[in-house]
Formats: structure tokens, sequence, C-alpha cells
């Protein structure tokens, strides 16, 4: 019999083998966040595996930051890393089970379709050949790597300043093909909304907030273990460097919208969250988020304002949020947006669930959205 192996000696890998003796029972657990008590992120490789049955229990799940994650989810599978699609699995309350009988060789498995490091490169070089952008470097992460910016548009004439940011929390890839579909619609010269919102617009965006915890497969945090949407109120180059150097980009430029882009493990849906329950919080701010929140749901159906966050979600931590912090610093619109780790219950894809697809298409959808809040 062939030897099943296992690899995650790659970019966002992560696992523990529990046991593989016996493909009839391949056992795992999460692994720890870098410095950090979070688990929930796991991307891994098997190989050996071809027409072979094989059943693989996850264990400990119970003690996952978020077990309810796992409630009517379906694992992530592929077979060339790059075509994603769903596997059901069974959910006991500590044990996720699946099993599969592999028609290739080797074959690999994540909590959600991953974006690597060398695609997250990939984009901002698109975006760097654009005769409309221009790449900056913030700063750097506590292990070196670059603070990505893309301004998009004219920083001298521009009315409306407008910064999207995502994977604060890194293993919330969903997050950077959010802004993957954005960056290339906004680049794209021939789309009419992109050019009509570049006639008064200027876009700063963050696509990868946390590149350290991408590249080491961590869920919720930086190398450091700082949880970067708890950092708003008070960084600092030691402990979370990303949040200090964008923060102070975001003092020099102001901000006129700004968006959050996360997935949420629980809740099956796409929505957003704002910062209502903030002291400061105008009558200004209510009008330009009540007219986004009826614009976006009219123009892409997966977002619904029905199931969100209830208020008082984030109690104490509220202020030390990004979208709060914002908020309540520039009295503009500040959201943040949600995206599944499993399916939208709205429309429903058994096959793929959520996926970068459309949370691809998503984010391009935010630019339309985005003009009619300006426009109407």
């Amino acid at each position: 019999m062939t030897k099943i192996n296992v690899n995650t000696k790659f970019d966002g890998g992560s696992i523990e083998v529990v046991s593989i003796a016996n493909p009839q029972d391949l056992q795992f657990k999460i692994r720890h966040d870098t410095n950090s008590e979070f688990k929930q992120w796991f991307y891994f490789q098997l190989t050996g595996v071809l027409d072979i049955d094989i059943n693989i229990t996850f264990k400990d799940m119970k003690t996952t930051a978020y077990p309810d994650g796992f409630k009517n989810y379906g694992i992530a599978m592929s077979y060339d890393n790059e075509y994603w699609t769903r596997i059901d699995t069974e959910f006991d309350g500590d044990n996720l089970k699946f099993s599969i009988n592999p028609s290739a060789n080797s074959v690999y498995f994540a909590y959600f379709e991953p974006y690597s490091y060398h695609r997250h490169l990939g984009l901002i070089g698109e975006a760097n050949e654009s005769d409309w952008a221009k790449h900056e470097v913030l700063g750097q992460t506590t292990e070196g790597r670059n603070m990505d910016l893309l301004v998009v548009g004219d920083e001298e004439s521009a009315k409306h300043k407008i910064w999207v940011i995502a994977r604060q929390h890194p293993g919330e890839t969903m997050a950077e093909w959010f802004m993957e579909g954005l960056v290339h619609r906004l680049i794209d010269e021939q789309d009419s909304i992109s050019v009509k919102l570049l006639e008064d617009c200027v876009f700063y965006l963050v696509p990868n907030m946390n590149p350290d915890g991408g590249y080491h497969g961590n869920l919720r945090v930086n190398t450091n273990g700082a949880n970067l949407n708890r950092e708003w109120l008070n960084p600092t180059q030691e402990r979370s460097p990303e949040v200090y150097c964008v923060r102070e980009k975001m003092k020099q430029t102001g901000v006129s919208m700004f968006f959050d882009i996360h997935g949420d493990e629980a809740l099956p849906y796409i929505f957003t969250a704002g910062c209502q329950e903030n002291p400061t919080f105008s009558k200004k701010q209510e009008e330009l988020s009540a007219k986004f929140s009826k614009y976006y749901e009219l123009v892409n159906p997966d977002y619904q304002t029905v199931v969100g966050y209830g208020i008082g979600h984030f109690d104490s931590e509220m202020a030390t949020l990004a979208t709060n912090w914002v908020g309540d610093t520039f009295d503009c619109l500040a959201y943040t947006l949600e995206m599944p780790f499993k399916d939208n219950c709205n429309l429903p894809d058994p096959v793929h669930g959520w996926d970068g697809r459309r949370s691809y298409l998503l984010g391009e959808s935010l630019l339309t959205s985005i003009n009619f809040v300006l426009r109407a």
C-alpha cells in the first residue's frame, strides 16, 4: 500500500497530525495561531491517496475559536490547488468527519479557498502597471514583509477619499478575493462605473493587512499574537505595525468612506456592521449607512440586511475596532463587511459554497453601490 503523507510546508499551510497510519481513520487537530490561543484555520495536502477510501476526523474541535463555524459546514477540497469544491462533513460538537475516494494521488483540504502571498504580490504588480494606480509601501511587518497600499485615482483633485482594507484576520481569505475583484474592476479603463468614480474619487486599498499571519497559516492574529482588529485605539510599531502605519496614512489623507472586509465563521450570510453604537454617530453617518445598505442589496442579491450582529455584539471591545475608530475619527460612512466561510443561505451553491469567485464578484459590485451613494 502506498504510504500516505501530509504536507503543510507552503504559504498558509497548517494542520496537526494525530494519526495517519490507517486510511480508514486519519486523525488531525487544528493548530494554534502564532503566539495565540486562537485556532480555526487549516490547509494541508495529502499524497498517496489515489483510489483509496479514506475517512478523516478532525478532533477536539470544541476547543477551536468558533466551534459553531463547523455546523452545516462543507470542507474545501482541490486536486490542483486552484479549483476548489466542497465536501459534506459531519460535526458532533467535537469531531468533524468526512470521507472521500480521491481520483488523483494528491489532494488539498482547506478551511476556505486560500489566497497566497504569491497571488497577493501578483495583484499588486497588476495594479502597479495601471496608469491609474500607484503602489506605496507604508511600512514593514514584524517579519519584514511590505505593507502594500494601492492608490487609485488623483489624490490632488479628488473630493472623496475612499479606504478599503482586508484580511486584518489573515485566515479570512475571502476578503482578499473580494479585493481582487474590486481592484481589477477599478483599474479597468473600459468600465464606466470606474471611470465615473475616478473623476472625483481616490481609492486607498490595502488588500492584505496581515501578510505575516497569512503566510504562517493563522486565522486571527499577526506573528506577535495581536488581533489587528482590536488594535485601532493604540497601535504600536512593536505589537501591531500593520495597523500603526495604515492609521498614520489615514490621518494624512482623511477618509470619506471606509470598508473593512472580513469573513464570519458562523453566520452563513453576507452582511455589514457599522459604527452606530459610537457615542459620536452622527445624522450624516446614519443617512449614508441607510443609503449604502439599500443600494448594495439592490446591486448584489448576495448581500442582505436581515441577519447580522446584534447591538452589543462587541461590548467593551467596540472602540478598538477599525470601523468604530474610523467612524469616530472622520465622521464618515464606515462599515465592516462580513462574508461566510460556509455558504450564503440566501443563494446557496452546493458545489462551491461561498468561494473566491463569489467574493471577487461581490468586491466588483461594491463600486456600483459606492457610485449610487455618491450620485443618487
